[in-house]
């Protein structure tokens, strides 16, 4: 992702889900395959779902991959992650990752909390 005035979450967010597309039309029973995989690892369980994309988003701060931050993020949000629970995984993976992760952490992970402001609980 270029990190550039005219870019944003959003339209990040956009270009992976049309990369995911695209993907899926060439490898139908790879994605499938994938797909389904990653649905259960998602489910509620003994961890629940909102839990579960906190995880999801330390990962991908500590891997420094900047669409699943975006993916994360949103996926926090959208089960209920409040502002203050998101900075403190961020705090917990600068803490495993240092620098590099803190950087993901203070810089992409506030775009987002930012640009989905309204999504915010």
């Amino acid at each position: 992702m270029e990190n550039n005035q005219t870019s944003s979450v959003h339209e990040a967010l956009l270009h992976y889900k049309a990369g995911v597309g695209q993907f899926t039309k060439q490898m139908p029973e790879i994605a499938s395959k994938y797909n389904e995989f990653a649905e259960a690892c998602f489910k509620e369980g003994n961890l629940s779902q909102k839990e579960k994309q906190l995880i999801a988003l330390g990962i991908s701060i500590y891997s420094q991959d900047e669409y699943c931050i975006i993916y994360h993020m949103k996926g926090c949000l959208d089960h209920g992650c409040t502002k203050e629970e998101i900075l403190e995984a961020v705090g917990v993976t600068g803490a495993f990752g240092g620098g590099a992760a803190m950087s993901q952490g203070v810089t992409l992970v506030e775009e987002c909390l930012q640009e989905f402001g309204n999504d915010i609980h």
